[in-house]
């Protein structure tokens, strides 16, 4: 390793330490690989020894997670742009919206010029059709502007409309578009087709309206009514950080409606495809590319979901699952009545969707793109690698 790369020091800066474990690990073994000195600024829960085993160093984010409220945005940035000196950080990797914002910010204030930011979707704002919502997706999309005007920067995204969305043209030298996070295709392996003649659909996530696991129950209650041996499973837990949180109250209610289930959180997501047959996400939007639908396809399980950015640049209509309206249960459930009929269709389409996954969105793929554009970056602020 040459002295120069030892030197130089990156931060990712991310929510929580769960959130990078579960979702950014390649990007932490990219940067290792380059031979960065490697800081993780984010809120410590259970998972930051997981970090720390793979060579990076943990510092305790000590602020409240919540909405992008001019107060809190205020603080974060103040205490990023100190911890930022204090490390004496030389470029940043920002991973969602809102540490986006702050850590951008906070980074202009330290005066940290190699800046990377990682948008992960639209969110809240993206999925909500409110005015106070369309007000704050063009509040950040200056604000994006405004940063890629500062600096030597870089925009990572999961879907090829999200860049449009939020005010930059993906043809821009400083925009790449990822296929989400990666996955590991021998750790998430095909898996056989599970036994039974009934159609068992499962919802992997947080347990927050945008995700539309609401729409599921209704569709899969309105195919029970038809006749169909259907059944749906919930996999997750509520946000209380996010205003809009499904209640444990409500979750417990539609576990006493027929075929239907919530089971919390699972340690290991194979469990939940080795005994359902079909990942439904009927989203609302606001996703950069769910890793949730990547996990399950690579153990060869189909995708029923929502026509909106990032599903559909994973699942294409017929394929790799199925795609129907936003906010719509009627089709939904029409789509899971059919799809009781013909189980031959649905073993087809996880076929296809783990080869999806094989050809494009591993996280060797991702691992590969991050390093360019680590490369770039470095170049840029006269620090080359």
């Amino acid at each position: 390793m040459k002295l120069s790369q030892a030197r130089l020091r990156i931060a990712f800066i991310i929510t929580e330490d769960w959130f990078f474990v579960s979702h950014f690990l390649p990007m932490l073994r990219a940067t290792r690989e380059l031979g960065l000195d490697v800081v993780v600024i984010t809120r410590v829960g259970k998972h930051a020894h997981i970090i720390e085993d793979l060579g990076a160093r943990v510092v305790p984010l000590d602020i409240e997670r919540g909405h992008l409220g001019l107060l809190s945005i205020g603080s974060s940035i103040g205490h990023i742009a100190k911890t930022l000196r204090r490390e004496k950080i030389d470029l940043i990797h920002c991973i969602a919206l809102r540490s986006v914002v702050t850590g951008g910010l906070a980074a202009m204030l330290a005066g940290v010029s190699g800046r990377i930011f990682a948008v992960t979707g639209g969110g809240l704002l993206a999925a909500d059709r409110s005015v106070k919502s369309a007000l704050g997706r063009f509040a950040l999309r200056s604000l994006l502007r405004f940063l890629r005007s500062r600096g030597s920067n870089h925009f990572l995204f999961e879907n090829a409309t999200d860049p449009h969305a939020f005010g930059l043209d993906p043809v821009y030298a400083g925009v790449t578009v990822l296929g989400g996070a990666g996955i590991d295709p021998d750790y998430y392996s095909p898996l056989p087709s599970p036994s039974g003649d009934g159609l068992k659909l499962a919802i992997v996530g947080r347990m927050v309206w945008s995700k539309g696991a609401d729409l599921a129950v209704k569709a899969v209650s309105i195919a029970r009514e038809r006749g169909h041996d259907v059944s749906l499973s919930l996999f997750g837990l509520p946000d209380p950080s996010n205003p809009r949180s499904l209640s444990v109250e409500a979750l417990r209610a539609w576990s006493d409606l027929p075929g239907i289930e919530w089971r919390g959180s699972i340690s290991d997501v194979r469990e939940v495809w080795a005994e359902n047959d079909l990942c439904c996400m009927p989203t609302r939007g606001g996703e950069g590319l769910p890793r949730s639908i990547l996990e399950a396809a690579a153990c060869s399980r189909p995708i029923l979901t929502t026509n909106v950015p990032g599903c559909r640049d994973f699942v294409r209509n017929g394929r790799e699952g199925w795609l129907v309206p936003v906010d719509d249960s009627a089709a939904l459930a029409e789509r899971i009545c059919a799809l009781a009929l013909d189980k031959a269709s649905v073993a087809a389409a996880g076929t296809r969707a783990r080869q999806r996954v094989v050809y494009g969105f591993t996280e060797a793929r991702v691992m590969e793109q991050v390093e360019d554009v680590y490369r770039n970056i470095c170049n840029a602020i006269g620090r080359p690698l």
